[in-house]
């Protein structure tokens, strides 16, 4: 089933996760217990990322360089197979723009189309390093071109001029950054380059992880007001950690409040330090209930204990 349609079937709010393929040669067998821990909650669709091939210079001995291609985590879209047919939940890989041709991109949505996926979350990603362009290739440079070219797909018109091309049936999710993306200048700028996803063929967004409620329920009603009427679904990650103070802030260019701040260097163990990430979650979800969500994400990655903590606290409102 679409994303679209559990949303718009459902008599409760659901939740859903995010998850990460193993690292490059690691085994799968930690998703299958993350996934089995977190079944009792009944997820209507998994997020699995997806990470574009770096390709990087290393300098010889001679003194020249040699070009080196370092991939991460593949495994995208064996564990959505995964997910779908040993689980039969909808998965929901990750789509790039980065590192990515047009041509390789319209490959991969003809083997997700064959696996029976039906769902794709369509995303810019992170610059990769320059490689050289082929003559006889293009590039999609923003999200909002994917969700095109997927679009395009969707009426059956592909790269090539093909007789009798099958239209695929894919549902297009797309990111939104409540607090703004690092690169936009500011909130109205980033509100635009939502509803061009948008009015491009997208069908529902996800937003970056924010932990100041007020931020995403401020930005959901500039949406609005600007004619944005998919469902925006807010995706949250339990803070586990004080490294994590630091550290997401610097990834995700996020703010996090001075309460939770305070809170979180004043916890005494690792212990102490979850059960103040997992309480601070719990207030977000019970905000975000109150305001009519259709959904809360959760960014879990492989890590369920924190997430399985938070739902026990949430099992009541659910």
């Amino acid at each position: 089933m679409k994303v679209i349609e559990h949303l718009e079937r459902t008599q409760k709010p659901l939740v859903s996760v995010e998850i990460i393929p193993p690292k490059r040669g690691g085994s799968v067998q930690q998703i299958y217990d993350a996934i089995k821990s977190i079944q009792h909650y009944d997820p209507p669709f998994i997020d699995v990322t997806s990470h574009a091939a770096e390709v990087i210079w290393e300098e010889q001995k001679d003194g020249s360089f040699k070009k080196k291609t370092k991939r991460k985590s593949p495994g995208t879209f064996g564990l959505c197979a995964m997910i779908k047919y040993k689980f039969n939940i909808d998965p929901v890989p990750h789509l790039l723009c980065g590192g990515f041709s047009r041509e390789e991109t319209e490959d991969a949505l003809i083997e997700l189309n064959y696996l029976g996926i039906e769902n794709i979350l369509a995303l810019r990603g992170d610059k990769t390093p320059l490689r050289i362009a082929r003559e006889d290739r293009s590039e999609n440079r923003h999200a909002s071109d994917l969700v095109r070219q997927i679009g395009d797909m969707n009426h059956g018109k592909y790269i090539d001029d093909l007789m009798d091309a099958v239209p695929t049936n894919f549902c297009v999710g797309v990111a939104f950054y409540p607090e703004k993306h690092f690169q936009s200048p500011n909130l109205a700028f980033d509100l635009n380059i939502l509803k061009l996803k948008m009015d491009s063929g997208a069908h529902y967004g996800v937003s970056q992880m924010f932990y100041d409620t007020s931020r995403y329920i401020s930005f959901v009603k500039a949406a609005r007001e600007a004619g944005i009427t998919a469902p925006l679904i807010p995706g949250l990650k339990i803070l586990t950690s004080k490294n994590q103070l630091t550290l997401l802030p610097e990834i995700f260019r996020l703010d996090i409040p001075q309460e939770l701040t305070e809170r979180m260097l004043a916890a005494k163990g690792r212990e102490e330090e979850v059960a103040v990430g997992v309480e601070w979650a719990y207030q977000q979800c019970i905000e975000l209930l109150d305001s009519g969500v259709p959904c809360l994400h959760f960014y879990i990655m492989q890590n369920t204990k924190p997430f399985l903590l938070l739902m026990d606290k949430l099992k009541k409102k659910l």
